[in-house]
């Protein structure tokens, strides 16, 4: 355990929010990788080190969740605290009360915040009026915790992280653009291919090839799915319609019909590529059962990552 501590002692963003990866320098994400890798080495020989014994997790959720609730609260029992899961609809958030009186109530009750929630606007009054860390479990503009299992599960099957090619096909959504900061800020070479209409936020994509700058990666914004995936080392996907876009449901399933990960889409990828989806995946759309069925995808590593880089973030933060 020896390195986990030395790790928890560099970091030094004890108290921090965290709300988006632009706000982390790359040595800190390193570090939290470093940390999350021997967290897990640890669990997987029994070995759970309870360095957030009676701390307490607030988990509010405005968005339904499968992998976002339970890595969270099994990663807190598993670091000696506790999460208690807070349904928006069950406090009184859900008959009107203000984020800000929320965040202030809840700071004298918990040791932390997680919010999985819509509007990004949402969690940054959250975290203005908290005295207690603030982490993102979600938002419309953000996924940083799903990056980080991402840099996690690539690193853990390439051995390592600059200079690789990362090509995401799909919509720029939340995961894109923490995907595209993730990958930028650690040096990798970041593509996406999207539709007319559905590329990353501009703001985003402009700070990332900054980010990339200095780090000595690249980013391309794409329309092209089959240019994106030349010689790509990872290939990431996502669903087509995310939560709150129901509607557009049967346009959207038009618009991105050529985007879908196929067979005949990886031929221009190197052919011991990585194939990543966030996941809940909806096969015959955004991928066929061949590719994330097939022995390039490492997608339930992918998401039981989730565990454990976010144990990294929680014990650092707390």
């Amino acid at each position: 355990m020896a390195s986990i501590q030395l790790a928890s002692k560099s970091l030094n963003i004890k108290g921090k929010d965290f709300l988006t990866l632009e706000e982390f320098s790359p040595e800190v994400i390193h570090g939290l990788l470093a940390k999350a890798k021997a967290l897990k080495s640890a669990s997987l020989l029994g070995e759970n080190p309870s360095p957030l014994k009676g701390k307490i997790l607030g988990m509010i959720f405005e968005k339904s969740s499968t992998r976002t609730r339970v890595s969270f609260e099994a990663g807190m029992i598993q670091l000696g605290g506790n999460a208690l899961y807070l349904n928006s609809q069950d406090l009184q958030l859900g008959r009107g009360e203000s984020i800000a009186d929320t965040a202030k109530v809840l700071s004298h009750y918990v040791d932390a915040i997680m919010i999985r929630t819509f509007s990004h606007d949402t969690i940054e009054e959250l975290a203005l009026h908290a005295t207690i860390p603030v982490i993102n479990g979600l938002t419309d503009l953000y996924h940083p915790c799903q990056a980080m299992a991402d840099l996690l599960t690539i690193q853990e099957e390439k051995g390592t992280l600059a200079g690789l090619k990362l090509t995401y096909v799909g919509d720029g959504n939340n995961v894109a653009h923490s995907l595209m900061i993730a990958a930028a800020k650690v040096g990798m070479h970041f593509t996406i291919a999207s539709p007319k209409g559905y590329e990353p936020e501009a703001s985003i994509v402009k700070n990332a090839m900054e980010y990339a700058k200095a780090s000595g990666g690249s980013v391309k914004v794409l329309n092209d799915p089959m240019e994106a995936v030349l010689d790509a080392d990872v290939i990431y996907t996502d669903v087509w319609t995310s939560m709150g876009q129901e509607s557009e449901n049967q346009h959207r399933l038009q618009v991105f019909n050529s985007y879908q990960i196929n067979d005949a889409l990886v031929e221009g990828a190197k052919k011991d590529f990585t194939f990543l989806h966030c996941l809940p995946a909806h096969r015959g759309e955004e991928v066929t059962a061949e590719i994330i069925d097939g022995p390039n995808s490492v997608v339930f590593q992918q998401a039981g990552n989730r565990l454990h880089a976010q144990k990294a973030i929680l014990a650092e933060l707390l």
